[in-house]
């Protein structure tokens, strides 16, 4: 009997016990591609030598130094190298364990940045419905994923929510894809304002939203205005890069294809590939540069915060992106991956849309294309998905909820940057079955 505390208390899970490059393999000896690299994580597989050879030797050379008394060469060097590569004024990183942890960070120091600029009055964050921020209390709060926040209600900080950026489920018939955007950026001002433009200290939101609504990117020109608004009221724009970022849009920063730099960005994921937990909230000089020249000191931290190991393991993945220019090849292969998935699904009768970027695409079920009416939850469609692909060796990210929390079904897909054309279609070969499995047409 096990005394591992699951998530789901009554699964019967294989065991994993090796990687090889796209592929997951279990006690028994079956193979599964890691068609979503787990949850948008295993960016460079499961086998990469230079990532798994750098936290070998940094373990040989140091496994922990406190961040309260020592700084590190390969957290150093990290930072250096995320800044350098970093949108707009983006100048220093923060090191973490992870997404929720990066999160957090991420609003208190938006908190703490207008407390030493003379402003504590600035208290209220804003986000968006639909949104997935991390499942710690902060980040639970800012994230508008209902069923998760659901239970925890009473326990969470106020934090307002507008409407995502969603074209497929929100767009009128008769508005224009411009036009829509800005309707809906429209309401971050009209909420600043409700709440007062001198008590709003920042908006945040993930410029590809990931697994609450399956990848779905914003229309042109939506981030621009949302950026303009934070700017003219003094708001900070934390951008949520922890899934979408790291090249998993075909842009080493997910908001690059915005032509827009926040105030604060914050990404993981990706950027351990799964070989190490971290993460890193990223921020402007000026918010540094505020906390510095007033008490010197952010008041937040974790006992790993900056751990040499997370750390050696990030740059390596980071090096092994950039000298492999591995994001251009996700570029390369989500063109490949869009096509195929619109000549396989395209006119599927219960696939409503397939939407994304670079290596990272959603597909939604309808029951009916037409009215873009969701199958009926009772049905449990996106948990029978995901038994059905791992039936037939593929690994992707089924959930409900799309809509509102509750109604609605998408997969997300969001594989290795290594993959081949020949992995990706056999992967969409076992996507198909396990539809045809669930939803026989």
């Amino acid at each position: 009997m096990s005394h591992v505390f699951p998530r789901h208390c009554h699964a019967s899970l294989p065991t994993a016990t090796a990687g090889d490059g796209c592929f997951l393999i279990d006690a028994d000896g079956k193979r599964y591609f890691d068609g979503s690299g787990g949850a948008a994580v295993s960016c460079l597989g499961h086998s990469n030598a230079r990532v798994a050879d750098a936290v070998k030797a940094q373990i040989d050379t140091l496994a922990f130094a406190h961040t309260g008394f020592f700084t590190s060469d390969p957290a150093e060097d990290l930072a250096d190298l995320l800044i350098a590569n970093a949108p707009g004024t983006l100048d220093r990183a923060y090191f973490v364990s992870g997404g929720s942890e990066a999160v957090e960070s991420a609003i208190k120091l938006a908190r703490q940045y207008h407390i030493e600029n003379g402003e504590p009055q600035r208290r209220h964050l804003i986000a968006r419905r639909q949104s997935y921020h991390g499942n710690t209390l902060g980040a639970l709060a800012a994230g508008g994923n209902e069923w998760r926040r659901q239970q925890f209600s009473p326990l969470l900080v106020d934090v307002t929510h507008i409407a995502p950026c969603f074209e497929y489920a929100d767009r009128h018939a008769d508005e224009t894809p411009d036009a829509y955007g800005q309707r809906v950026a429209q309401e971050l001002e009209d909420e600043i304002l409700r709440l007062g433009p001198d008590t709003v200290m920042a908006f945040m939101a993930e410029p590809v939203v990931g697994a609450t609504l399956g990848a779905v990117p914003p229309v042109e020109g939506y981030y621009a205005r949302i950026r303009e608004i934070c700017d003219q009221y003094g708001v900070l724009l934390i951008l949520d890069e922890v899934m979408c970022g790291m090249g998993r849009t075909g842009h080493l920063f997910a908001c690059d294809a915005e032509g827009i730099a926040p105030d604060i960005l914050t990404t993981a994921k990706g950027l351990g590939a799964g070989y190490q937990p971290i993460g890193a909230m990223l921020c402007t000089r000026k918010i540094y540069d505020a906390i510095a020249s007033g008490t010197g000191f952010f008041q937040h931290g974790h006992t790993y915060n900056g751990h040499p190991v997370a750390a050696a393991a990030g740059l390596a993945v980071l090096r092994e992106l950039l000298d492999n220019d591995l994001v251009a090849q996700v570029r390369q292969r989500g063109t490949y991956l869009e096509t195929e998935l619109r000549r396989r699904f395209g006119q599927h009768p219960h696939i409503g849309d397939i939407r994304g970027r670079g290596l990272f695409w959603g597909l939604e079920f309808v029951s009916d294309r037409d009215t873009k009416q969701p199958f009926d939850p009772v049905l449990g469609l996106a948990g029978r998905l995901k038994k059905a692909a791992i039936g037939h060796g593929l690994i992707c990210y089924p959930m409900p909820g799309t809509r509102d929390g509750r109604h609605g079904d998408h997969v997300m897909l969001a594989p290795p940057f290594i993959s081949t054309e020949a992995e990706l279609n056999g992967a969409l070969d076992s996507l198909e079955r396990a539809i045809t499995d669930v939803i026989p047409t």
